[in-house]
């Protein structure tokens, strides 16, 4: 028996399993077994063209989807051109954890195609392949050599460190700040299921994720298309999206690339819609007569700072000591998961987190770093409208990259109109969801939609 899956009959549960051959179907030595987890390779049949058998390609995805739902698997990976080589490297170097190969496996299965197939790290059992176990040491090792997990990742950096630079040195100082005094905003009027008006530009791509989760907090949520073809399109959608805020309570700008962010993108065509005199008034109708809410992520963030409605809390033309957003301290786009802190609960939108809890959320943009002479942020801060900041894994507010993953100062993620009305941040958490980050520890649920639909409760 090769020990290759083609060979191996599974049973249907997966709950149990005792399969225990190395690549050469003899036992893995108890000594090599006690190391840690068991590292396997599991690949379907390949007909003479080297391509995968559809049935043998079917049962082995059957099997890894029971080996993850049992928890068997707790980490997976699909070998691509670098083969099982870099399939463990990348997967050491993203976890932070050691690998030893096993003394059978030979070069030529390290390094061999194998399309179709998965790398998966198994708290029990063995089955398939064994390429070998974690270990507690940083490093991977294979036949007495080893290589710290440190200079490889230098070493995969640095190649391209000169052209794209990523490890940026920090600039400035980012302080914890807190603010404590809980805000007390509730809606004066009688008791609503909130209505959400969602507007589309050219380049959004965040909509359907917002109105499921302000679907799924209990709000009403319509997504309103703004058409941009002609000017008179431009001007009709003006008009009607004006009529429909008379009927929300709630506005919510999405993220997304406007107008393709290209050049200086970063929510301009959003701004100028919202400065349509009809849609303003009604902006601002909403937000002090009739005790709305707005709230804006990402681009959606971009156009409430050019608009001014943060930090100022209503629309009004920029000047040269007006915070802003601008390119990422890498001066590319960043996607990734970074970790913010609670630093002021103002705002009605964060009535369900607790100043000092820090939550996990992505993030994807190339301009969001905020930037804004020292009188404006001290005045933010004297107001609570500081509302997040970027943490590192110790929970401490800091400038360095990649926890902070533009280079906003004082590690700013979220910032709220002066009332706490209007909240703009830059992380999408509307992006929560059962099985989203399987390989992320953390919490993602800031309650931000429940406290919005809470509010008019």
């Amino acid at each position: 028996m090769s020990g290759t899956f083609e060979h191996i009959d599974v049973p249907p549960t997966l709950v149990s399993f005792a399969v225990t051959t190395g690549a050469a179907g003899e036992a893995v030595s108890p000594e090599f077994k006690e190391a840690g987890h068991t590292v396997v390779l599991m690949k379907p049949e390949y007909d003479e063209n080297g391509l995968p058998v559809a049935r043998s390609l079917k049962t082995v995805f059957e099997t890894v989807t029971r080996l993850i739902r049992t928890g068997a698997a707790i980490s997976a990976y699909t070998p691509v051109y670098g083969g099982v080589a870099e399939g463990v490297l990348k997967m050491c170097m993203g976890n932070g954890i050691g690998f030893r190969y096993d003394e059978k496996i030979t070069n030529e299965e390290i390094f061999a195609y194998s399309y179709g197939s998965f790398i998966l790290e198994l708290t029990h059992g063995e089955i398939g392949t064994v390429l070998g176990r974690t270990i507690a040491e940083k490093q991977i090792s294979r036949e007495g050599e080893s290589v710290s997990l440190d200079t490889l990742c230098r070493v995969y950096e640095g190649k391209l460190e000169s052209v794209y630079a990523c490890n940026i040195p920090a600039e400035g100082t980012a302080k914890k700040y807190t603010y404590s005094d809980r805000g007390t905003l509730l809606s004066t009027g009688a008791p609503v299921t909130p209505k959400v008006l969602i507007p589309v530009f050219p380049g959004t791509n965040c909509e359907y994720d917002t109105a499921k989760a302000f679907a799924d907090a209990g709000a009403q949520p319509e997504i309103f298309v703004v058409r941009n073809r002609t000017q008179e399109e431009v001007a009709r959608s003006a008009e009607r999206f004006a009529a429909k805020l008379k009927e929300s309570q709630i506005v919510f700008i999405p993220g997304g690339f406007s107008g393709g962010d290209e050049p200086d993108g970063s929510g301009k065509f959003i701004a100028t819609t919202f400065k349509n005199p009809a849609v303003a008034e009604r902006i601002m109708e909403l937000l002090n007569n009739r005790d709305g809410l707005a709230l804006g992520i990402c681009n959606g963030f971009q156009a409430l700072i050019k608009l001014g409605l943060v930090p100022y809390g209503k629309v009004s033309p920029l000047t040269a000591n007006s915070p802003t957003l601008t390119y990422n301290n890498i001066s590319r786009h960043v996607s990734t998961m970074v970790n913010i802190r609670v630093a002021s609960n103002l705002s009605p939108w964060l009535s369900g987190c607790n100043v000092g809890e820090v939550y996990a959320v992505p993030v994807s943009h190339g301009e969001g770093k905020i930037v804004a002479p020292a009188a404006e942020l001290e005045k933010m801060l004297a107001g609570g409208q500081i509302a997040t900041q970027y943490v590192d894994l110790s929970g401490k507010p800091t400038m360095q990259g990649p926890f902070n993953p533009n280079g906003s100062m004082w590690a700013i993620e979220g910032i709220t109109s002066p009332d706490g009305r209007v909240f703009g941040k830059m992380g999408h958490s509307e992006r929560v969801g059962e099985n989203l980050y399987k390989n992320y520890s953390g919490n993602f649920d800031m309650k931000i939609f429940e406290s919005g639909v809470k509010y008019f409760k």
